[in-house]
């Protein structure tokens, strides 16, 4: 991104007007303003990471929990294939919800 005294390097003369200086200042805020929004929006995409990990840990506890007691009772175990499409769609919807992309 060009900082504003950029623009006007080849006339310099412009520099010492009050609008200009006035506009300057005031692209140099919302250039500020712009880096504070996207730090935030990279903050909330972490958080967002955080939880489907949460999630995703949760989950996997509860199928080695689900495995443990299948074979204590001599059942059948759980079907890892379709826990683990349940997982890989569960990224999926959760990523598109939120705008990150892998």
């Amino acid at each position: 991104m060009k900082k504003p005294r950029e623009l006007f390097k080849n006339k310099p003369h412009l520099l010492d007007e009050s609008e200009v200086e006035q506009l300057i200042t005031y692209c140099e805020k919302l250039q500020d303003e712009l880096v504070d929004l996207k730090f935030e929006q990279n903050a909330n995409k972490q958080l967002i990471m955080l939880d489907m990990l949460k999630e995703i840990v949760k989950a996997c506890e509860e199928t080695e929990k689900q495995q443990k007691e299948f074979l204590r009772f001599g059942l059948e175990p759980p079907d890892y294939e379709e826990s683990l499409s349940n997982l890989k769609r569960f990224l999926i919807v959760s990523c598109r919800e939120n705008g990150i992309w892998l």
